[in-house]
């Protein structure tokens, strides 16, 4: 089905990042609230520690010296130029004698010595305009003469102080919402935006563009890793798909040449005269033509198994005993090919390997060696340790491979006799990497030490050594 219209209200990253804003919205919001408390408190707190020092250094003064004394103080207080606090001291009868107001603004209810706060405004004129409003905070007492005294303290910076919170609070609150929101819709764009790119080389590459790759723009975070691991394997299957091309091609025409001969030697034979030996001889080259068949068909079937890992039982195993039994078994058909050939095989190696498998590489390469190697030439065999590995290297004196091929040899079904001339199915080179690898080694294809127009060949199958 074909996916509908890129729809960002509908991403993951949109209501992700949309939830994120509305949390980073509500934190903040109950963060600028606890700060505007805090504020809000710590004034208050700080005010009223104010006013209690204050009335408790008036109190003091009255119970030092009485009526005198408290008056003194207050006198004292008056000629400040700024004050902070205000005073108001009446006799029992309500007449000041201190005071910043024509009368008590409130009464002191309560008995003798009895500390009442209370809050009040009080208006003072101004030459122009409105009177002006002062908010006032205070503690109130009764003396014990009957006087009363009033200590107030003036909140009205405080209080301004406090509407410049609010305010900032206010502006701040919406401001911080609103960025939350647009970085998170532009953090959920540039998110969707790279998972779209994603969904499109995706698209391309379901419509058959198998050259289709993944934007990386190299910042190194997730999406560059998701593309590059994308691109590989983008990679790997657009090389697998040419090989499967490349393989159906390469095995219609290994089976077309056999199949092809097989027809024509049977339709042959019924066409002539038909006697015991001709037919004998007819069915014997056709049950070899069905075995190289059979041959390529296993192989294919044998390389899938094993590059899916279900062959293969890794054990101990004796390496050099298994490459000497190999250069034993070989060193006939070189001789009869007309090939000089030396073995080299260095005692004591051991590797954790599948003993049928390692044997089948080894001949794989051995074959290919003394197939490519003309008459009067020379293969030579040599195993030996090299670091944590175990080396194998078969060297021959044929026409070699260019340099540029190394890698493509190794692939299946590749041959670089395009026309088939020699017997094979390109697989050899396949089954001996497969098997390398699943040994955790790997197979290397170098130059040999001769001269053109015979450069040679050295192939060199590494495993990891057992310890």
């Amino acid at each position: 089905m074909k996916p509908g219209p890129f729809n960002f209200v509908r991403t993951t990253t949109f209501r992700l990042a949309l939830l994120y804003s509305v949390l980073f919205a509500l934190f903040s919001a109950a963060l600028l609230g606890y700060l505007f408390q805090a504020t809000v408190g710590a004034m208050r707190t700080e005010a009223k520690v104010r006013l209690e020092s204050e009335f408790r250094t008036l109190a003091n003064a009255w119970n030092s010296g009485g009526p005198r004394r408290l008056e003194q103080s207050l006198l004292e207080r008056s000629l400040v130029q700024v004050r902070e606090f205000t005073y108001q001291f009446e006799t029992a009868s309500g007449n000041v004698i201190v005071g910043d107001m024509p009368h008590m603004p409130v009464a002191p209810d309560g008995p003798a010595n009895s500390v009442r706060s209370v809050t009040f405004e009080v208006e003072r004129p101004r030459s122009e305009g409105a009177p002006e409003i002062t908010t006032i905070e205070g503690r109130i007492t009764q003396l014990p003469d009957g006087s009363v005294l009033l200590v107030g303290i003036k909140m009205d910076e405080r209080l301004r102080l406090v509407n410049r919170v609010t305010q900032a609070v206010a502006t701040a609150a919406p401001i911080g919402v609103l960025l939350a929101l647009f970085g998170g819709f532009f953090s959920a764009r540039y998110a969707a935006g790279r998972a779209e790119a994603l969904t499109r080389t995706a698209e391309a590459v379901m419509a058959g563009d198998l050259s289709e790759r993944a934007p990386v723009i190299g910042s190194g975070d997730e999406f560059d890793r998701l593309a590059e691991r994308l691109n590989a394997m983008l990679s790997k299957v657009e090389s697998l798909m040419a090989v499967t091309r490349h393989a159906g091609d390469a095995i219609a025409h290994d089976l077309r040449s056999p199949l092809s001969r097989l027809r024509n030697r049977l339709e042959a034979t019924l066409r002539g005269p038909m006697d015991e030996i001709t037919a004998r001889e007819t069915l014997t080259q056709t049950v070899d033509e069905v075995d190289r068949v059979l041959a390529t068909f296993n192989a294919i079937l044998r390389l899938s198994r094993v590059n899916a890992g279900a062959e293969g039982r890794l054990i101990h195993l004796d390496f050099s005993e298994l490459a000497e039994e190999m250069a034993e078994l070989f060193e006939p058909a070189c001789e009869e090919a007309g090939l000089t050939f030396t073995a080299e095989i260095k005692s004591g190696l051991s590797v954790h390997g599948d003993r049928a498998l390692l044997a089948q590489a080894i001949a794989n390469l051995l074959d290919n060696a003394i197939k490519y190697t003309p008459r009067g030439g020379h293969i030579s065999v040599t195993a030996e340790r090299n670091d944590e590995l175990v080396d194998i290297c078969i060297r021959d004196t044929g026409p070699g491979i260019p340099a540029a091929d190394f890698e493509r040899v190794k692939e299946r079904f590749v041959r670089l006799d395009e026309a088939r001339t020699q017997i094979g199915s390109g697989l050899g080179l396949a089954l001996a990497e497969a098997v390398a690898d699943l040994h955790g080694g790997h197979l290397v294809l170098s130059p040999g030490s001769g001269k053109p127009p015979a450069p040679g060949l050295q192939v060199t199958l590494s495993l990891p050594r057992e310890r």
